[in-house]
């Protein structure tokens, strides 16, 4: 059950990174890359790229996760406290992930938070 839970996952992604055209990934590498540091700005800078819509979506759930995270956190005295740098170096390997899968042109889901979707 589960082999085919990860299948039908591998799957999807395979389809979600085959929908966006080689043209609009050469040309939108640079802002889906940079959305890791400003998620808005490939929505300015380059709106009608599907490409760079998927890396802001990404980003802003890796940044409302990492603002969510850090809330409960600092609400949990003691355990919440000493757990921050973790939750906080685990954000940040997540974002460096998906900086290089922006500039490397491929569209792959953060793992854990990448399946959800708040920008279409």
């Amino acid at each position: 059950m589960m082999t085919e839970q990860k299948n039908k996952n591998q799957e999807l992604g395979a389809t979600q990174e085959n929908t966006y055209t080689p043209e609009d990934i050469e040309k939108n590498k640079t802002m889906a890359g940079l959305a890791y540091l400003l998620f808005f700005l490939p929505l300015i800078a380059c709106p009608e790229s599907r490409y760079a819509k998927f890396h802001a979506n990404q980003a802003l759930l890796l940044l409302i996760t990492g603002i969510v995270g850090n809330v409960i956190l600092g609400i949990i005295p003691v355990i919440g406290w000493m757990l921050m740098p973790i939750f906080g170096i685990g954000v940040l390997i997540l974002g460096i992930m998906g900086l290089v899968n922006g500039f490397g042109g491929k569209a792959k889901q953060l793992p854990l938070i990448g399946k959800f979707t708040i920008l279409k």
